[in-house]
């Protein structure tokens, strides 16, 4: 994976919501999938399946999980 961006999806914040960064760098906060799908788009990374790339690191659960955390 060299030379590839490194992705963090943060765990969900207390209003659901997930702060997703690319090399470091906030892109927004998503609230569902799709919203991550375009922070990526918008970065040039529109290649990048949201659900499967190992691109991708997902903090506090998964492409699944968008409630706060307990």
């Amino acid at each position: 994976m060299s030379g590839q961006r490194r992705v963090v999806v943060s765990p969900p914040s207390m209003s659901g919501g997930r702060h997703v960064r690319v090399d470091g760098v906030i892109l927004g906060l998503a609230l569902r999938p799709a919203d991550v799908a375009e922070f990526l788009r918008r970065a040039g990374l529109d290649d990048v399946g949201v659900e499967t790339s190992e691109l991708i690191e997902w903090r506090g659960g998964g492409p699944d999980v968008w409630a706060p955390l307990p």
